[in-house]
């Protein structure tokens, strides 16, 4: 087999239990057959028209002749370096793509200037821009983040006397707003699949363009896939999808919160995929499934909270032996191209085991909309409660910032957490200048006792950010921002972008708020000297 999944204990009678319903059903079968009543009369039209994912690999096959045909066609004019302006579903898989079949792919999924800078600028010794194509990646082709950063890259190229039309690449649905303006100015573009949501497109233009055009063999990618797909189709107690789709959403006892660990797996930055999928595919209607990226030593490992499964990523070789050692977790291996297979069948039939429309994300524009509000009104930025080495504090209730410290700030934030709470920590900052932000995740989730995520923003947004509003209100929100010097403007548009994350931030607290959920928003005046401080407090 392709892909292999393990059970024991509770989690192995649970699927054992609802298996045989859903071989019943005919769920695996009516997916292939792209069946839009699997999910009830509500999700009927939305799904009737975003199963196309199921026939991915083969509507793909004819891409990857354009796709190296253009890999060659730069290549052989001296421009090896791919930058990928996306978000969401349009930069996950191809970063994963790319990071686990070692191809050099440069993702720009944020709008913090310095990382806006660096993607523009580029390494010395790789070319920097002289050397840069752009594949821009939208299937709305409005994405506010995506059309800042090819504004941005228009007017570089253009400072350099390169003509934009011989260096960027488009990939975005048919008739788009950007695909009008892509064959407007001339650029190449791959018209994706409409019938494919973004986060189910790992396997269609959106995953293949980028990561083929860094050098990744796409079709070994794409016959690691096809290998799957009889295995998932059939109506059979061994279908690995079924058995996921059970060991991860059925239960007489909710277990909402999956622990992901990549346990010394050749596969790099999978779970930050399936966070995505899973978390914006069933978080709605006040229930869904929070993925928690975990490394193989964190907090929730120790305590095991009870409303947490655990999903461990190991290589087959590995697998007995780690089996062993794991009672009671799922465990699966298999191929990178069998995994996105696996998890797009799993993550659909979970969303008929928990009664919602995996296709849709309701919530999601809520937090663009405050943006664009916030954007459009320029209003001055909100006073901070107080500050303390440098960490300006600001709260959505300025009662959790009444001890006057930030370490207090934080447990008042923590006494809000009821029993089955999570914390999201959405740290709006450069990340390649402060990658170290991401270690807060362990300290939160130590003091904080709870299970705890960790996002970069603004990309979360097309991520779990669907979960925060739509699912159980049950979250705390820890906001990170940071003050620089550092800001680029965005050709066209009266405002930067150090105006727009603050804006993304300053809106999704709002919205979150809305929701009557808690926030806590500290600002780094200084990144690099502030973070120890952060550090100290959240212990």
């Amino acid at each position: 087999m392709s892909f292999d999944i393990r059970l024991s204990g509770e989690v192995e009678r649970i699927v054992a239990q609802t298996l045989p319903g859903l071989v019943e059903s005919l769920v695996a079968s009516g997916i292939t057959a792209g069946d839009p009543t699997l999910w009830g009369p509500a999700a009927e039209d939305e799904a009737s028209r975003r199963l196309g994912w199921v026939q991915a690999v083969s509507v793909s096959r004819p891409l990857v002749a354009e796709i190296e045909a253009l890999r060659a066609e730069l290549a052989e004019r001296g421009v090896p370096r791919i930058v990928l302006a996306g978000m969401g579903g349009s930069s996950l898989a191809p970063e994963v793509i790319a990071a686990t079949l070692g191809a050099p792919l440069v993702i720009l999924d944020s709008t913090a200037p310095g990382q806006v800078l660096a993607a523009i600028d580029g390494d010395a010794e790789a070319g920097g821009l002289a050397q840069t194509a752009l594949v821009v990646s939208s299937k709305s082709g409005s994405t506010v983040e995506t059309d800042s950063a090819l504004r941005a890259f228009e007017a570089a190229f253009g400072d350099l006397g390169i003509d934009p039309a011989e260096r960027i690449v488009v990939v975005t649905d048919p008739g788009s707003p950007l695909h009008q303006s892509a064959d407007a100015a001339g650029y190449r573009v791959f018209a994706a699949d409409p019938t494919v949501g973004g986060r189910y497109s790992a396997l269609t233009a959106f995953g293949l363009v980028p990561a083929g055009l860094a050098g990744i063999d796409l079709t070994e990618l794409l016959d690691e896939a096809e290998a799957t797909l009889l295995e998932v189709a059939i109506d059979d107690p061994r279908n690995p999808a079924l058995v996921l789709a059970a060991a991860i959403a059925a239960g007489e006892v909710r277990q909402d919160k999956l622990g992901l660990i990549s346990d010394g797996t050749h596969l790099q930055g999978l779970p930050d995929w399936i966070e995505q999928l899973v978390a914006e595919s069933t978080g709605k209607q006040g229930t869904g499934i929070l993925p928690v990226v975990l490394l193989p030593v964190s907090p929730e490992l120790e305590s095991r909270p009870a409303d947490l499964r655990i999903v461990r990523f190991v290589d087959e070789a590995d697998g007995d032996r780690l089996f062993e050692h794991h009672h009671g977790e799922i465990l699966v291996s298999g191929s990178l191209g069998a995994q996105f297979i696996v998890w797009e069948y799993a993550t659909a039939i979970a969303g008929r085991i928990l009664g919602i429309n995996p296709f849709d994300q309701p919530d999601v524009e809520a937090a663009k909309s405050a943006t664009r509000a916030l954007l459009d009104g320029a209003p001055d930025a909100t006073p901070a409660l107080f500050t303390e080495n440098g960490i300006e504090v600001r709260a959505t209730d300025p009662s959790l910032a009444a001890s006057g410290t930030v370490a207090g700030t934080l447990d008042a934030l923590w006494q809000r957490l009821s029993p089955d709470g999570y914390v999201a920590i959405q740290a709006y900052v450069d990340r390649l200048a402060s990658p170290q932000l991401a270690g807060l995740r362990e300290l939160v989730a130590a003091d904080s006792a709870r299970p705890t995520t960790f996002g970069w923003g603004p990309r979360f947004l097309h991520s779990t950010g669907q979960f925060h509003k739509g699912g159980p209100a049950v979250g705390v929100f820890l906001q990170i921002t940071e003050s620089t010097d550092v800001d680029v403007e965005i050709p066209g548009r009266p405002f930067t972008f150090a105006q727009l994350i603050a804006a993304q931030a300053a809106g999704d607290a709002a919205v979150l708020a809305e929701h009557g959920r808690p926030v806590v928003t500290l600002t780094l005046t200084d990144a690099q000297a502030d973070v120890l401080a952060l550090f100290e407090a959240a212990q």
